[in-house]
């Protein structure tokens, strides 16, 4: 695992992103549904969930956020562009009443499809690991394509972040760096694309709004203010484990991010509910 983890290509694709710095960095809503972690110490990663999507990730202590937010955003390329915390409703709930894992179903307003989203860590890696399952109409679900949307915050702030695509293990992913601590984003499934642009000009959100496709595949941005953008066909794959890792320095983050993707996700929830069920017996 070891060779494969730490062998990686920088991608340049589209060069590097325009806009620099980017918008002035801001914090994430206060109001939380979840603070998260598992039992086990040798996690060292605790992150926040509100709005049903995912906030600030923790590493190496509780009190040093390492990223601002992570959302979904879905379009079918014609007709719209959903994002996870203003286009649906969603139902928020703990999957095991012993532990800190968290379940989340978000609803189309229309009713044409659902994404399920389970939120736990590796138990045993500096890794935050986000099941995604969508299910509905096919007429829909064969032209939706998911975008996953980070903004770093590394060593606890918005500016001075910089990022770029790689391929790690012959699938695409995106490393992000900050002051020796290091990020890795990567999918299941390989991302299809991926982008790194500064907030507020060249970022994934401003790309789809414009014409509900993926245009930019901007290869790097750098010492700025950042969100990360990467692509899964939904026509392909209807069920998906996203992983973002933690690490000092590059190698560190993306064999966190492999090694955790390596385990089935199936393996990873039981492991991090029978550690909390450990916990809670007399």
């Amino acid at each position: 695992m070891n060779a494969l983890t730490t062998a990686y290509r920088w991608l340049n694709d589209d060069g590097p992103a325009f806009g620099a710095p980017g918008l002035e960095p801001r914090w994430t809503s206060s109001k939380k549904d979840a603070v998260c972690t598992a039992y086990a110490a040798s996690s060292r990663v605790w992150f926040t969930v509100s709005h049903g999507t995912l906030n600030e990730i923790y590493y190496p202590t509780i009190d040093r956020p390492q990223t601002r937010d992570m959302e979904l955003i879905f379009t079918d390329g014609e007709t719209f562009v959903h994002e996870e915390k203003r286009d649906y409703e969603f139902d928020f709930h703990y999957i095991d009443p012993d532990a800190l894992a968290v379940r989340v179903v978000a609803s189309d307003l229309q009713g044409r499809y659902t994404i399920t989203k389970e939120f736990i860590t590796d138990p045993h890696h500096p890794v935050v690991l986000v099941h995604v399952k969508v299910e509905g109409e096919e007429e829909v679900l064969s032209r939706l394509k998911c975008y996953a949307l980070l903004a770093p915050h590394l060593d606890g702030g918005g500016a001075g972040n910089s990022a770029r695509s790689v391929e790690v293990a012959g699938q695409r992913a995106i490393l992000a760096w900050k002051n020796g601590t290091a990020l890795a984003m990567g999918v299941s499934t390989g991302f299809t694309r991926t982008s790194c642009g500064y907030v507020g000009s060249s970022d994934g959100y401003q790309d789809l709004i414009q014409n509900m496709r993926m245009d930019w595949e901007f290869g790097q941005a750098l010492d700025g203010n950042l969100a990360l953008t990467g692509e899964i066909d939904i026509s392909r794959n209807r069920e998906f484990t996203l992983a973002i890792a933690m690490g000092e320095g590059f190698h560190s983050a993306l064999a966190g991010m492999m090694q955790s993707l390596s385990t089935p996700y199936e393996l990873q929830l039981k492991r991090f509910i029978e550690q909390w069920h450990r916990a809670a017996s007399p």
